[in-house]
């Protein structure tokens, strides 16, 4: 029972951090309006780039707690980390992606 509380525990540290660098990017990258987004970002949202392309895709908060795409956001933080300023990058190809996020809609 103690591991699940520590790794519920870990996963929710995670999952602040990612709101928290997700959102910063629209200050760093001069959206410093109201909500600190792109007007193209509604609020409860989020951009991650996908593929060989970095094609871009504004998905909701909520998919946060789906375990297929914080086995993404896993794979995103051993590869990239969290600390860099173009956003936040997933790293699969898009198709696979799509296939995910079709199934979490």
């Amino acid at each position: 029972m103690a591991i699940k509380k520590s790794n519920k525990l870990t996963q929710t540290a995670a999952i602040k951090q990612i709101l928290k660098r997700c959102s910063s990017f629209g200050k760093k990258q001069g959206y410093d309006h109201e909500g600190g987004h792109p007007d193209d970002v509604p609020k409860g949202h989020f951009v991650v780039y996908v593929g060989e392309h970095r094609s871009r895709y504004v998905v909701p908060i909520s998919w946060l707690t789906h375990p297929g795409f914080q086995s993404l956001l896993q794979r995103a933080e051993e590869e990239f980390g969290f600390n860099h300023d173009m956003g936040l990058t997933i790293p699969c190809e898009e198709v696979v992606f799509r296939s995910l996020t079709a199934m979490i809609r």
